[in-house]
């Protein structure tokens, strides 16, 4: 791969509200790249965000920002359909792309991707998979690698947002919520998730006609270890995750939210975030500059197109789990070689 000495250039594909977050991020707080070109459907939206940034240009069609010659590398930000077409034009291009969650929407798109950069012999594609940024999150994974509390045995996870948005359904909590625990799962403990059951109890009040919220869902692992993932979306209050492993010697516990406490007036407490953004803002701003300093060295790292495969399929059977009910098995291909760590 090509050591890049100069300012990558990054062309934005999708300017909502994740893609025009990494234009203000490559622009104010990453070093060591810009933006040069920003893609949406909507062409007066990516103008608008273009304007902000001088000698950007514009474009509706993603494989016409990938052949302009100041364009280096891509971030994916659009809706998860439109991801595949994306990511096989940028391998066409032999571009390095930072794609948001989910690589694709489906198991069978994931596979194809994941078979199309095999291929090409070499990784080209990092998975927008966050958490694996977060401070709190590194430090829980650094302290179970070092072996001091023995072998996980369980993992408990809450993940809580103030209100689902317009338009949601309940096997989006699977797909779009918790996808995030199935790859902090995989991650931390560095097993493959091999079945999912998912639980609901009668809905919450606060969620709109129709939306099974919240739920209660199950994992097991081919270590031998059980995960369990409380989401609610409509919880009112904030934006919350956490997340506890049980190990054989001891416990740790990230996502307490802890870090100002304020003691005024007869109360304590401390404040709650009301969105991911907000929460996990240093985690972006780290993911996005670690892609950066890794696509300028030539190399590729953090989460692969195998681990955006293997959410996918873990997706595919968490939705059958809560429309049949049941325990259901995850199909996945053998990792291939490119993927083994």
């Amino acid at each position: 791969m090509t050591q890049r000495s100069h300012t990558l250039g990054v062309a934005v594909i999708g300017t909502g509200k994740m893609g025009a977050d990494h234009v203000r991020r490559i622009q104010e707080v990453t070093s060591g790249a810009r933006v040069t070109a920003v893609v949406d459907v909507d062409a007066e939206r990516a103008k608008s965000v273009a304007a902000r940034v001088d000698g950007c240009t514009v474009h509706t069609d993603p494989a016409a920002a990938m052949a302009a010659a100041d364009v280096d590398a891509v971030i994916v930000a659009s809706p998860g359909p439109a991801h595949e077409a994306a990511l096989l034009a940028a391998f066409e291009h032999d571009l390095p792309v930072l794609c948001e969650k989910p690589l694709t929407p489906d198991a069978a798109s994931a596979l194809r991707v994941l078979q199309a950069e095999q291929k090409l012999g070499r990784r080209r594609v990092q998975v927008g998979f966050m958490r694996r940024y977060d401070a709190e999150y590194m430090k829980l994974k650094s302290l179970l690698e070092t072996g001091q509390l023995g072998r996980p045995l369980m993992l408990h996870n809450r993940h809580r947002n103030v209100a689902s948005p317009p338009g949601w359904t309940s096997e989006m909590l699977i797909n779009d919520s918790v996808t995030h625990e199935m790859d902090v799962t995989r991650w931390l403990l560095g097993h493959e998730i091999t079945s999912v059951t998912v639980l609901t109890p009668t809905p919450s009040d606060n969620a709109p006609d129709g939306i099974r919220d919240p739920q209660f869902v199950v994992f097991e692992t081919d270590g031998g270890a059980i995960v369990d993932v409380e989401i609610y979306v409509n919880c009112g209050f904030g934006y919350q995750v956490q997340a506890e492993v049980v190990c054989e010697r001891g416990t740790a516990r990230v996502g307490d939210g802890h870090a100002l406490v304020t003691h005024a007036a007869g109360r304590w407490g401390g404040i709650i975030a009301q969105d991911y953004i907000e929460r996990f803002a240093d985690a972006y701003d780290r993911e996005v500059q670690a892609w950066v300093d890794a696509t300028r060295r030539g190399e590729v790292t953090g989460p692969s197109a195998w681990d955006g495969y293997a959410v996918a399929a873990v997706c595919e059977a968490g939705v059958r789990a809560l429309e049949e009910g049941g325990r259901v098995p995850v199909d996945l291909v053998d990792r291939p070689a490119l993927y083994q760590a």
